[in-house]
């Protein structure tokens, strides 16, 4: 997942492009009931079965947390023609994928609409959490437990329903295909499955559980939600520097780490270009009212003249702010040196950078050995996740989950965003699908951002409202009148 925690800083501070109040719902099968109680208590056991199951890398249990699923969709009367696993090999352990196609009406001619979500987590340390990670406890108003909310609550809220609308006789009037990764936070080799996937191709867009959220203000402003259309690309680079070493007692002014330093300086002093597409230039624009002052300033003299020298220092003095802005690059980790009294023969850093959309890897390797040239490092690429373009901000969506955000929070900002973290949307981009991070689960406050971190939780009054979030959505762009 685009950490929440990697996002929430700069989306307090964006709480401008104020959303017209809520509009009518169409498509709306009047007939099908809105989710009631016995709904969000379904959504809940389902959520608490899937909480229990670590879905870590290395434990295998991805699987079980899919069959899991596929019983109770069975049971809810989907066909088990509609429901597939994509199996994957890597790393001595068995991950799937899981397809879950929802037929529309029989002659139907729009295209599909994929939802997206990953089944898979990040690992816990046990003892630094105040609960156990994976025994879900509910306290305070919140639950407690590894993958509360990246992104069990939205494997759970979508399952939940799909099975609800079905057993309810709701038809879509298009094909919609619940795809569910297996290794989001691990390789994404499922993603790339299930979207190369023949139920998957055709899709006029994807709808992404894992790219938007948003958080209640504390002043009474309106909630700020976040409909993300772009991700940066995460690329690894490793800086090595080497040397034939020898005996500390006579040093030499060849030194690698000497070099390595020299390298990590060029690094710190290499700027990026400033750069907007349509999704960052809506982020910019909306930041620029909401901050004012120089932050204000700057931004509106970049939008006009990205070179602007002046107005860059200014945003360099806000790195939450400013990282939609340009490519980012900075050393990570770094070892060298096999001995206290030896001169080092090998040091090496890992330079991560979040590339801007559109920008190839080879370009900014070049840019980076460029840099360090002077201090005779090497430059090669360490690890790189897949990169995609930013989708198209199409009217017709952002206002039907704008109209499914005011379902719940009325008179909530919605705001295109570009993520800076990377999600499994990214590989459905690449693959020709536009796609849109959407969502209303809501942080209560800046402390509950710990998606990866110790005692991740998920406020449980926006968990039981999401189902309604859905349901609004899902009637809208599939729903025969």
């Amino acid at each position: 997942m685009p950490a929440l925690q990697s996002r929430a800083a700069s989306r307090r501070l964006m709480g401008g492009l104020l959303l017209s109040a809520c509009l009518t719902v169409s498509g709306v099968n009047a007939e099908t009931p809105a989710p009631g109680a016995a709904d969000r208590q379904l959504a809940r056991e389902v959520y608490d079965e899937l909480l229990r199951i670590p879905t870590v890398k290395g434990q295998g249990r991805v699987p079980a947390l899919a069959d899991a699923l596929i019983r109770r969709l069975r049971a809810a009367g989907f066909p088990a023609e509609d429901i597939q696993t994509l199996p994957v090999e890597a790393d001595g352990e068995t991950t799937v994928g899981l397809l879950v196609r929802y037929r529309g009406a029989a002659g139907g001619t729009r295209k599909p609409v994929a939802l997206l979500a990953h089944m898979d987590v990040v690992g816990a340390v046990a003892e630094n959490w105040s609960t156990d990670p994976f025994q879900p406890v509910e306290k305070d108003g919140y639950l407690y437990a590894r993958g509360s909310v990246d992104t069990k609550a939205s494997v759970a809220l979508l399952a939940t329903t799909f099975i609800r609308l079905r057993q309810a006789g709701w038809v879509p009037d298009r094909d919609l295909v619940l795809a569910l990764s297996g290794d989001e936070e691990s390789g994404s080799r499922t993603t790339r499955q299930l979207a190369a996937h023949a139920w998957i191709r055709p899709a006029e867009y994807a709808l992404n559980a894992d790219g938007g959220t948003g958080e209640l203000a504390r002043d009474g402003a309106p909630a700020a939600f976040f409909f993300q259309a772009a991700e940066k690309t995460s690329v690894s680079f490793k800086v090595e520097t080497r040397n034939r070493g020898g005996h500390s007692s006579a040093p030499r002014p060849d030194n690698a780490m000497y070099e390595m330093a020299d390298a990590l300086k060029a690094i710190q002093a290499l700027r990026f270009p400033v750069q907007f597409n349509e999704v960052n230039r809506a982020m910019a624009e909306a930041m620029a009212r909401a901050r004012g002052g120089e932050v204000a300033a700057a931004l509106r003299t970049l939008l006009d003249d990205p070179g602007d020298a002046a107005a860059r220092t200014v945003m360099e003095k806000y790195p939450e702010d400013a990282n939609i802005l340009w490519t980012t690059c900075v050393p990570t980790m770094i070892e060298g040196g096999n001995a206290r009294n030896a001169l080092a023969q090998n040091v090496s850093a890992t330079v991560h950078c979040r590339i801007f959309p559109g920008v190839p890897v080879e370009q900014v390797q070049a840019a980076l050995a460029q840099a360090v040239q002077g201090s005779g490092a090497s430059v090669d690429v360490d690890a790189a996740r897949g990169s995609s373009p930013p989708s198209p901000i199409r009217a017709d969506v952002l206002e039907a989950v704008r109209r499914a955000v005011h379902a719940n929070y009325p008179g909530a900002t919605l705001t295109p965003e570009m993520s800076s973290g990377g999600t499994d949307g990214r590989y459905f981009r690449a693959a020709g699908i536009p796609t849109y991070g959407v969502g209303s689960l809501a942080l209560r406050h800046p402390e509950d951002d710990r998606a990866h971190g110790i005692d991740e939780r998920m406020w449980m009054e926006s968990f039981d409202r999401e189902l309604t979030f859905w349901d609004v959505l899902l009637k809208d762009i599939a729903g025969a009148p």
